[in-house]
């Protein structure tokens, strides 16, 4: 019988070991130990891959550290197991990388986590990725990936986080990343993904947050979201997603944010929206929602940020959002909200931005809006509110913007304004108050009460405004002298409106070097003297309007300093001299609008002048983005105010005085008129191409119309009335296509009108006072290159005789074309040259 030896016997005496058993145990051991070293070369030599394929390493992280001649395990953001000492995870984000990822990343068996958000890696996703099975959390937001995502995501089958976010990742999403049903994070936010929201997602029933924002999905929200009942974060906006709000979205009761602003949703707001009380954020704006605010918004007592402004709801504010008094930020504006503001309002005590402008809310500012310490912004413009500003306004120490403009308010500002020292912007313009301008808060940046019934002088204290931007007084009855310390304020002032005033006296002469001044506006008062020139100091400086005054001085030659300077308006003045020998070969070659009209000018036009106007002549053929004369102002806490340097700008233009609240950047006029030159007109402005308003009309100037006015492609009138013009209209002037509006009248042109297109439009009005011109429109419908025949007088004794001659005379020729017309028509049916001259009349009254 055999007999087994105990383990421990044998141990016991090893020379009994049989030789082969010590063969096998160095064996073994070799193989685990190759196993070992190979596994760690494997993990070396694919990180060393990603090393080469990194283009730039500002900080040097991984050229000093990533180094053969130390373990993998100790480089910078490499961890590796305790254990088997492989790599399980890599992290390197916000190392300011550049370059792409190598596949060989693919060969990191063992990787669980990859994080390298926040880097500028480029270049399509290797598909080796997907072979990372142990693979849970992918982090590559914030680099510059392209190319769809690869069809065998589905084999990450542990993955619980996918983030991609800020990338340029396009196509679709594919189905198999639907295999994944351990994902709990998935974030594809701001990519270029298109098509609809695939229904596999609702296979994702572990969801905690879901982020598609800022693609192009399109279609409708996919019922299957009810699935997810997990979700506490959803993020859909920026899209172009359709169709209602689904009412299974109620069924997300563990939702805290909802984000499906900037989409084109239509429908009510669903009353299952009720259901969501653990919401702190709710996102529905730039949409196109209908209905009434639904009183279940009351029940969401969590909220924290409310935002259903942009869209086209009705009926008013509910009073159950009184009840949402975690509420910080409440956004209402640009919908059809009528009623009063709700006294509730003042319930909201962590209140902090509250905006309902662009509304039809009527009633007073509710008094309990005093109760909201914690306001920074309250925003109520262009409604339909009536009163007074209310006193308590004086309470809200924490209030740094303040919009009342566009409303119906009355009674005089409240000196308690000047007690808010934290407001920056205070905009109270058109409405009906009256009363003095009350001592301003000392950190305004923004001051803006213009179109009232304002009485007085500007306060001295303004010019305690060190921090001031922008301010706007137009529209008033004010009165007195411009305060001398503007000019001082100009190293912080972008922006002066004081027009439309009483203000005398002359215009303060203390522009400093440095002055920031990009916009000043003091047309329409009753200013003299001359124009100051410490306002060349000014070198921002891109409008200036000093119309409708009585300013007395030659042309300001020195505005040639002036090279960002867009718009001039002198007009209205007593200006005088000559302007011809005015050099301005470096400057103001970004002119696009000038009126010099209603002075005293004299001289021949200023060729030279026109020369270098290059914004209108070089930019012709160029692709020019239309743009506003304004900019943005960005102050502490992102908030932001524009201060739009055009506003209120009056130009004449086709016959009518216009009014600008923005000006585009392409308007393009001349307006000489009015004034005392002589000469010809320079065939230079035919080289304007982009002009739309030509008016020399009312000076002495001879000569022929120059036929280059033809090359004038954008204009939309010309007006050279009441001159001294001679010879015929040149024909080129067809060509204007978009001619609206022509005055030749009161001068001496001849010979024929042009006919056709644009021509075809005009009335007897536009040549009125010409007398040698014949055509159509007007009844002078015949005539030679030849002087009209004198006519003699004749005595007295013929008149009778040659009465009777003419009415014979006419009754026998009407006869004679009577007849002939009539045997035209019933011989050869219609006449059609005859038609043709019937149409060309009625379209052209059509058109007016």
């Amino acid at each position: 019988m055999m007999r087994l030896t105990p383990i421990s016997n044998l141990m016991a005496r090893p020379s009994f070991l049989p030789p082969f058993m010590f063969g096998l145990l160095f064996a073994t051991f070799g193989v685990i130990l190759s196993a070992k070293y190979s596994s760690i070369t494997v993990d070396q030599s694919a990180l060393l891959a990603l090393k080469s394929h990194i283009t730039h390493d500002p900080h040097n992280f991984l050229a000093t550290n990533w180094s053969t001649s130390t373990s993998v395990c100790s480089w910078i953001g490499v961890t590796c197991g305790s254990r088997h000492h492989r790599v399980t995870a890599l992290n390197l984000s916000s190392m300011d990388l550049t370059g792409t990822i190598s596949s060989q990343l693919g060969n990191l068996s063992f990787l669980a986590s990859l994080d390298i958000h926040q880097n500028s890696f480029h270049g399509t996703l290797p598909i080796e990725l997907t072979n990372l099975r142990r693979m849970k959390y992918l982090d590559f937001d914030n680099n510059s990936f392209s190319g769809e995502l690869s069809s065998t995501l589905g084999n990450l089958s542990k993955l619980e986080r996918l983030s991609l976010d800020w990338n340029q990742i396009s196509g679709r999403i594919p189905n198999s990343l639907f295999k994944c049903k351990e994902l709990k994070f998935l974030s594809l936010f701001n990519n270029s993904l298109e098509g609809s929201i695939p229904t596999e997602i609702g296979n994702l029933t572990l969801l905690e947050t879901l982020d598609l924002g800022d693609n192009y999905f399109k279609g409708e929200i996919p019922l299957v979201i009810e699935n997810l009942t997990s979700l506490q974060f959803l993020h859909l906006s920026n899209n172009k997603l359709t169709g209602e709000i689904p009412l299974v979205i109620g069924n997300l009761t563990s939702l805290r944010e909802l984000y499906l602003f900037n989409n084109k949703l239509t429908g009510e707001i669903p009353l299952v929206i009720g259901n969501l009380t653990s919401l702190q954020f709710l996102y529905l704006s730039n949409n196109n929602l209908t209905g009434e605010i639904p009183l279940v918004i009351g029940n969401l007592t969590s909220l924290r940020e409310l935002y259903l402004n942009n869209n086209k709801l009705t009926g008013e504010i509910p009073i159950v959002i009184g009840n949402l008094t975690s509420l910080q930020f409440l956004y209402l504006s640009h919908n059809k909200l009528t009623g009063e503001i709700p006294l509730v309002i003042g319930n909201l005590t962590s209140l902090r931005e509250l905006y309902l402008a662009y509304n039809k809310l009527t009633g007073k500012i509710p008094s309990t809006i005093g109760n909201l310490t914690t306001l920074e912004v309250i925003d109520l413009a262009y409604n339909n509110l009536s009163g007074e500003i209310p006193l308590v306004i004086g309470n809200l120490a924490s209030l740094q913007m303040l919009y009342l403009f566009n409303n119906r308010l009355t009674g005089e500002i409240p000196l308690v304004i000047g007690n808010l020292t934290s407001l920056q912007v205070l905009s109270l313009d058109s409405n009906k108050l009256t009363g003095r301008i009350p001592t301003p808060p000392p950190l305004l940046q923004f001051y803006a009460v213009s179109t009232n019934n304002l009485i007085g002088e500007i306060p001295s204290s303004i010019c305690n405004l060190t921090s001031l931007g922008a301010m706007a007084l137009h529209e008033n009855n004010l009165e007195g002298t411009i305060p001398k310390c503007i000019g001082n304020l100009s190293s912080s002032l972008t922006a002066v409106f004081l027009g439309n005033n009483n203000f005398h006296g002359q215009i303060p002469e203390n522009f400093a070097k440095g002055c920031m001044l990009r916009s000043l506006h003091i047309n329409n008062n009753e200013l003299g003297g001359s124009l100051p020139r410490s306002l060349g100091n000014c070198k921002a400086l891109n409008l200036l309007d000093v119309g409708n005054n009585n300013l007395n001085d030659t042309f300001p030659s020195w505005l040639g300093n002036l090279d960002q300077l867009q718009v001039l308006i002198l007009r209205s003045n007593r200006f005088y001299g000559q302007i011809e020998s005015f050099d301005i070969t470096v400057s103001l070659t970004k002119l696009r609008i000038i009126d010099l009209s209603h002075n005293n000018f004299s001289g021949y036009l200023p060729t030279l002048f026109f020369e270098h106007m290059h914004a209108i002549r070089d930019e012709y053929g160029k692709k020019v983005e239309p743009n506003y004369m304004r900019e943005v102002k960005i102050m502490k806490d992102a908030h932001l105010f524009w201060v739009n340097y055009a506003y209120g700008l009056s130009v004449t233009a086709k016959g009518l005085e216009m009014k600008f609240e923005s000006l585009l950047s392409i308007w393009m006029q001349i307006d000489l008129s009015s004034n005392q030159f002589r000469g010809e007109i320079p065939k230079i402005l035919g080289e304007l191409h982009l002009l739309i308003v030509l008016n020399l009309s009312h000076n002495c100037l001879v000569g022929p119309i120059p036929s280059s006015l033809g090359n004038l492609s954008e204009l939309e009138s010309l007006d050279l009335s009441s001159n001294k013009l001679e010879g015929r209209i040149p024909t080129e002037l067809i060509n204007l296509g978009f001619l609206e509006v022509l005055n030749l009248s009161q001068n001496n042109l001849k010979g024929p009108i042009p006919q056709g297109k644009q021509f075809d439009t005009f009335t007897n009005d536009s040549y009125m006072g010409n007398l040698d011109l014949y055509g159509l429109p007007l009844s002078k419908n015949c005539g030679t290159d030849e002087e009209t025949p004198a006519i003699f007088d004749r005595d007295d004794d013929g008149d009778e005789l040659n009465w009777k001659f003419s009415i014979l005379m006419g009754y026998g020729c009407g006869l004679v074309l009577g007849m002939s017309m009539a045997y035209i028509v019933f011989t050869t049916g219609k006449p059609w040259w005859l038609i043709r001259i019937v149409e060309r009349v009625r379209r052209r009254f059509a058109k007016r």
